[in-house]
């Protein structure tokens, strides 16, 4: 069952509810709103992304990015594991496209001693315990500086899951902790393809062994994905032939439950965060 279940409710009318702007994430390179999904009464805050307003890419077929959020969402589903906060296709004010329930994240306040996000930089002298390094970097004023994440189950789900979907986008401010204490992963775009493309700030568990909980999950959605009715499902969203290369590689994971190395030129994506 995933971690943190969605009121019926609530789900209804993320699915129905009429959808009003209430702003726009600037930095996102595709076109992202925030808005309020609002029936009955009831209110949901989501992220909108319009199909329209997705930028092309030179490796992924343009107008695909919302089914392959679509696709993840199924895929975290059906691994009971929760990840990915509840994703769905749906008409909006500037067309269809995905909409996403919003995830509320406490405030930090690391200059005044607070904690640390998931993903971070720091001093490598500071690294602290219970945290992993990922590389070393100047900083744009040349100071050298660690990225690291927390050494955190909850994380390492999430990296799991990005071996899985072939993530070739995560990065630090992708990984949100709520305020309900579950983790989540946002922004799942470019995932899916058939080419190896993942691109992760994840690497601290690069070499170690995946835990025995997590590799029966994916040894049942190595089963399903051998049958028919879950890959039907996801054929609304990502094609057969990359079905078959998410089978592969939740099959190759079944066979050696390590978490990979990097691999490649490019194994962080840039921006990190």
């Amino acid at each position: 069952m995933p971690i943190d279940p969605v009121d019926p409710a609530d789900g209804e009318v993320l699915a129905a509810g009429e959808l009003t702007l209430v702003g726009r994430i600037v930095h996102a390179s595709n076109a992202t709103l925030v808005c309020d999904a609002a029936a009955d009464g009831r209110s949901v805050r989501c992220v909108y992304k319009p199909i329209r307003g997705e930028q092309p890419l030179w490796d992924f077929p343009d107008g695909t990015l919302a089914g392959r959020e679509i696709a993840s969402y199924l895929i975290s589903e059906e691994l009971g594991w929760g990840v990915i906060p509840q994703t769905i296709l749906r008409d909006g004010p500037l067309g269809p496209g995905m909409v996403q329930r919003w995830i509320d994240t406490p405030e930090r306040h690391p200059e005044s001693g607070g904690q640390l996000d998931l993903v971070d930089i720091c001093p490598p002298e500071e690294v602290p315990p219970g945290w992993l390094e990922v590389l070393r970097a100047l900083d744009v004023q040349g100071a050298e500086v660690s990225l690291i994440h927390a050494d955190d189950p909850r994380l390492q789900r999430m990296a799991v899951l990005d071996i899985i979907l072939n993530n070739a986008d995560r990065k630090g401010g992708h990984a949100l902790e709520g305020i309900d204490g579950s983790v989540y992963g946002v922004d799942h775009g470019i995932c899916l393809h058939e080419q190896n493309k993942l691109r992760t700030v994840l690497w601290g568990w690069a070499g170690a062994p995946i835990a025995d909980d997590l590799m029966s999950d994916v040894t049942t959605l190595v089963e399903r994905l051998s049958g028919e009715e879950f890959p039907a499902v996801l054929t609304e969203h990502i094609t057969a032939a990359e079905i078959e290369a998410l089978r592969e590689r939740a099959t190759a994971l079944q066979r050696q439950p390590v978490m990979p190395h990097p691999a490649g030129s490019r194994p962080i994506p840039w921006p990190a965060f």
